[in-house]
């Protein structure tokens, strides 16, 4: 299981996701470019001493990311709330790459059709989304969950 983070723009929800990753031994992906440099003071808050914990690839484009994810055959799983799969009825596979659109823009069409599933989680009516770290959290657990994969 990996988490990638297309374009991420929020130091904040970065070191916040980050945190969760060093905690559930999970890899995370970075696709550049981000809105931010990697050694803002925010994204070390967030993620406190447990962001040096986190395995953290970063990739200078989509391209080199889906390249090297194709090359593991590796599925991508595209996490939005404009998706038709809900959550609960996903069924995840252990190597999974569970792809988080940026905060502001998602991810374009091009990279949302190269999803191999597109996922989204459930909400109650007239609201239009969840905080990225809170969505991330979500999904990871859902995942690690089915495949048995959270720490022991």
């Amino acid at each position: 299981m990996r988490i990638a983070l297309y374009q991420p723009e929020i130091a904040g929800n970065v070191g916040a996701i980050l945190r969760l990753a060093a905690c559930f031994t999970v890899p995370v992906d970075i696709i550049m470019p981000m809105g931010f440099a990697f050694s803002d003071a925010r994204l070390k808050r967030a993620a406190m001493d447990y962001g040096a914990a986190a395995e953290v690839t970063r990739h200078a484009n989509f391209e080199a990311f889906d390249e090297e994810r194709r090359a593991k055959g590796r599925r991508l799983v595209l996490m939005s709330s404009h998706a038709s799969e809900p959550l609960p009825s996903m069924r995840f596979q252990p190597d999974d790459v569970l792809l988080m659109g940026s905060e502001g823009a998602g991810v374009p069409d091009a990279v949302r059709d190269m999803a191999d599933v597109r996922v989204r989680i459930p909400m109650a009516p007239g609201f239009r989304s969840l905080n990225i770290a809170v969505s991330t959290g979500i999904a990871v657990a859902e995942a690690l969950r089915q495949t048995g994969q959270f720490p022991q």
